[in-house]
């Protein structure tokens, strides 16, 4: 059944890349009309996102962002077909980063580094990074049930310089690379809520206590790896700016949880200068009555 979705989809995936951009983005308007207007796809989470993480924001203003958020969230998706025939060329065009030089800086102090980014932006087309930098480069990310359409899409993210990596094999990656010497960066998205069962910590963010992933701030003081944030600006419609900046070079000196704080202040940051661009699908807010006391 696998193979056969895969046959039966991937020719239709693989025609919608092929188009030029300016084609893709018409069709992403017509989609937006539909998945808005029509079939209204998580309206209702959007809404009570927004409205419990702007309380001071009108009723005009929420509608306003859910409208920008809705028309950006299927350009990206838009975005990501096109990752499958794009080339590195109209990468490179589309996808800049404002201080690359920085991070070749901290290449001189010998150490690794966990580049903390979230589902802001573009976080797919982070996959170019690979080709600025010595760092040998790599991203967690989810394995997709099916096998052939997984593969896929490894291929097609992996072929500008990073290496994708199922989240739980991190760690074996780090010791690795460790042991060999290798420097290396880890991409890790680290804005979705953990399994409660899992949680170790609880923080405010954007007002409201939820339960926040620190595997980032684990792995850093384990390991002694630099931790890096990642902010990334829609330009325009399809371009992109990553602007990074240091959270620490030396997390052993930070009591738990106060990197993860860090974190999750910068990201707050960047919400509030443009909420449109964060990912606002994502029942972020779903645990937030589940807080211990």
């Amino acid at each position: 059944m696998h193979l056969l979705v895969y046959i039966l989809v991937y020719p239709v995936i693989w025609l919608i890349s092929m188009l030029p951009f300016r084609v893709l983005y018409a069709i992403s308007d017509v989609v937006y009309l539909l998945v808005y207007y029509v079939i209204g796809y998580r309206k209702k989470v959007v809404f009570n996102n927004l409205r419990l993480a702007f309380p001071e924001k009108t009723d005009e203003e929420i509608v306003g962002i859910c409208k920008n958020f809705y028309r950006h969230f299927v350009d990206v998706f838009i975005e990501m077909i096109k990752l499958f025939t794009m080339s590195k060329k109209e990468m490179d065009k589309r996808y800049k980063y404002a201080n690359i030089d920085f991070l070749q800086e901290l290449y001189k102090d010998g150490k690794s580094i966990i580049i903390i980014s979230s589902h802001y932006a573009n976080w797919e087309w982070e996959v170019g990074l690979g080709s600025f930098v010595n760092y040998k480069c790599y991203a967690a990310y989810t394995k997709i049930n099916n096998p052939y359409f997984n593969k896929r899409i490894l291929n097609s993210r992996e072929k500008f310089g990073v290496s994708l990596i199922e989240a739980p094999k991190i760690v074996r990656s780090i010791l690795k690379n460790n042991m060999n010497k290798v420097q290396s960066i880890y991409g890790l998205l680290s804005d979705q809520s953990p399994q409660l069962q899992k949680t170790l910590y609880w923080a405010n963010f954007l007002g409201i206590k939820v339960p926040v992933h620190t595997g980032a701030e684990t792995l850093a003081k384990k390991y002694d790896l630099n931790i890096v944030y990642i902010k990334t600006s829609k330009i325009k419609r399809g371009y992109y700016e990553s602007t990074f900046s240091l959270i620490t070079n030396n997390s052993k000196k930070y009591n738990d949880f106060e990197l993860t704080d860090i974190y999750l202040r910068n990201l707050e940051d960047q919400i509030h200068e443009e909420p449109a661009y964060y990912f606002w699908t994502h029942k972020r807010f779903k645990h937030m009555n589940k807080a211990p006391k």
